[in-house]
């Protein structure tokens, strides 16, 4: 799959690793993303809202359907939250850099999970 297929501004994307912190690559994938018209759901454990945007705690509390999750959180946690990703069914997931690591795209390769990795997706939604 190209990069391309996996940017839509008809999906709903999941922002695992969404921050409140504008330092943080978190904060700015969610502002480049929302800003560019996109649909995207904030995922944070600590957050209740950022960018006037409501955020859930785990995918699972997440109501509407998703399309794609991007992951900013550090390899262990992307590799947990994948058990997730599957057990939703959901099949598209985008490892920003720094997300992702081997077990993870074995993980995603294993499970029929599109992975895209090692590109940014504020960079390639352009």
């Amino acid at each position: 799959m190209k990069n391309t297929q996996m940017i839509d501004k008809k999906y709903t994307y999941a922002l695992v690793g969404a921050s409140a912190d504008k330092t943080k690559y978190g904060y700015k994938i969610l502002n480049d993303v929302n800003d560019a018209g996109f649909k995207i759901i904030p995922v944070n454990l600590n957050e209740k809202k950022i960018l006037d945007l409501k955020v859930y705690r785990s995918l699972t509390d997440i109501k509407e359907t998703i399309d794609v999750v991007i992951f900013v959180v550090p390899p262990t946690i992307t590799e947990h939250i994948l058990k997730e990703v599957h057990l939703l069914k959901i099949k598209n997931v985008w490892l920003q850099p720094g997300s992702e690591s081997k077990n993870a795209i074995d993980y995603c390769s294993k499970n029929k999970i599109t992975c895209m990795h090692d590109i940014c997706i504020m960079i390639e939604k352009d």
